[in-house]
C-alpha cells in the first residue's frame, strides 16, 4: 500500500505525534547568520545534512517559492489595574476603530468598561490605556476586546510598535531584546498582524534570495497572520474533537497568476513554512482568496497545490506535527525527527529547518 494510502487508512490519535525532545535542543537564540542554520534535506532516498545556504542547489529553474509576508507585531503589552494588580495583554488581532482582540493574563479580570494603564516605552508619557469592552468574538469567546488609546489618538499598530514587546514563544525563556526585534522577523516582512513569526522564512537573507533569483526560481507571497494558537498543543486524543484556532489569510491576484504560470511551465511549487501551506491549501479547498481559516491538516489530507515544503522542527503533539506528517508521510517524518535529535539539530522557532517532498 502506498504511504499516502496507508496514512489515510490509519486511525491516528494524539499520542502518535508525541516524541521526547531533549530540552537543550530548543533553540533560545537564532544562528549567528540567518542562512547559517542547518538544513535536513529529505528529498532523496537518504536524508542529507546540509547548511541552509545550500538550498539553491536543491532548486530548479522554473520552480516557484511562496513566502508568507506577514509582519510580527510588538503584540505584548504590560499594564497595571487601578488596584495595583499587574496584567499582560497579548494582542491577537487588530479589529478597527482602535479595538483589538487580545489574550489577557491577570490575577483577577477587570470589569467591563474598566480602563487600565499600560506601560509606555521609557521616556514617553502618553497616557497609554486599554479599556475592556467584553469578550471576543462573542460572549463565549476566549479573547477579550479592548480599546487602545493614548493622548495623540494613535492607532493600535503605532502604539504597539512604540510600546509593545516582541511576542516570543513560550519556550524561549529570555525577555525580548534588540536581537529578537531584528531576528524574530523575516527580511521581507511587510503586512503587520502576526503574533508569531513564519519561522521557516527566518533563514532567508538578501544574499540567499539573490542567489535563488539568479537561478531563475520565481518568488511569490501570501499573507497569513500567525496567531498564538500555533504554539498550543492539541489536547484531545481523538483528533476529530480538536477545535482549530482561526487565522486570517490572503492570496493576492499576482500570486494566483504566478502559481498558474508555474504549473504551465512544469515547475514545482515550494511552500516556505506551514503557514504558507495552510494559506494555499485553504484557498484550494474553499476557493476563497481571503478570509479566516481553521483548516486542520492531518494524515490522509488531499493536498492540491504544494509540492515541496521548507519547514522548521515542530512541537510534540502540535497541529504542525500533524501537518508535516500529512505532507511527507507519518513514518518518514518521525524517522526524520529521530535523525534530527540524534544529530543535535536545533528545534522550534529559532532552530534549524528541513526540506520535505510531498508523498505521492
Amino acid at each position: 500500500m502506498p504511504p499516502s494510502l496507508a496514512d489515510a487508512a490509519r486511525a491516528f490519535t494524539l499520542s502518535d505525534f508525541d516524541f521526547h525532545l531533549p530540552p537543550e535542543l530548543i533553540a533560545q537564540h537564532p544562528a549567528p547568520e540567518r542562512s547559517a542554520s542547518r538544513l535536513l534535506d529529505s528529498t532523496g532516498a537518504t536524508p542529507q545534512d546540509r547548511i541552509f545556504r545550500d538550498l539553491p542547489t536543491l532548486l530548479q529553474p522554473g520552480d516557484l517559492l511562496v513566502f508568507n509576508d506577514t509582519r510580527v507585531m510588538n503584540a505584548r503589552l504590560f499594564g497595571e489595574k487601578p488596584t495595583g494588580g499587574k496584567l499582560e495583554l497579548l494582542v491577537e488581532r487588530v479589529l478597527g476603530g482602535n479595538q483589538v482582540a487580545a489574550h489577557l493574563r491577570v490575577s483577577k479580570k477587570p470589569e467591563v468598561g474598566a480602563s487600565v494603564a499600560l506601560t509606555g516605552a521609557p521616556g514617553t508619557h502618553e497616557n497609554l490605556r486599554a479599556t475592556l469592552l467584553g469578550r471576543w468574538p462573542d460572549a463565549q469567546g476566549t479573547l477579550f476586546r479592548f480599546v487602545l488609546t493614548n493622548d495623540a489618538g494613535d492607532d493600535p499598530f503605532t502604539l504597539m510598535a512604540r510600546h509593545g514587546h516582541v511576542p516570543l514563544p513560550p519556550y524561549i525563556t529570555h525577555t525580548d531584546s534588540l536581537e529578537d526585534a531584528a531576528r524574530y522577523q523575516t527580511v521581507f516582512a511587510k503586512k503587520p498582524g502576526a503574533v508569531a513569526a513564519p519561522t521557516a522564512a527566518l533563514h532567508f537573507d538578501d544574499t540567499l534570495l539573490a542567489a535563488i533569483d539568479a537561478l531563475g526560481v520565481q518568488r511569490a507571497f501570501v499573507t497569513l497572520h500567525v496567531g498564538a494558537g500555533t504554539f498550543q498543543p492539541v489536547k484531545t486524543e481523538n483528533l476529530a474533537e480538536h477545535q482549530m484556532h482561526s487565522e486570517w489569510y490572503d492570496v493576492p491576484t499576482a500570486t494566483q497568476q504566478a502559481i498558474t504560470d508555474c504549473r504551465a511551465r512544469g515547475g514545482r511549487l515550494i511552500a516556505v513554512g506551514t503557514t504558507t501551506v495552510r494559506t494555499l491549501e485553504s484557498w484550494a479547498q474553499t476557493g476563497q482568496t481571503t478570509g479566516d481559516t481553521r483548516i486542520f491538516i492531518t494524515p490522509g489530507f488531499d493536498f492540491k497545490l504544494v509540492d515541496l515544503l521548507v519547514t522548521n522542527f515542530h512541537l510534540p503533539k502540535s497541529s504542525l506535527m500533524m501537518l508535516v506528517s500529512a505532507f511527507a508521510g507519518y513514518e518518514r517524518v518521525m524517522a526524520l525527527y529521530r535523525h534530527a535529535i540524534a544529530a543535535q539539530y536545533r528545534f522550534f522557532s529559532y532552530g534549524d529547518a528541513m526540506l520535505l517532498a510531498r508523498q505521492r
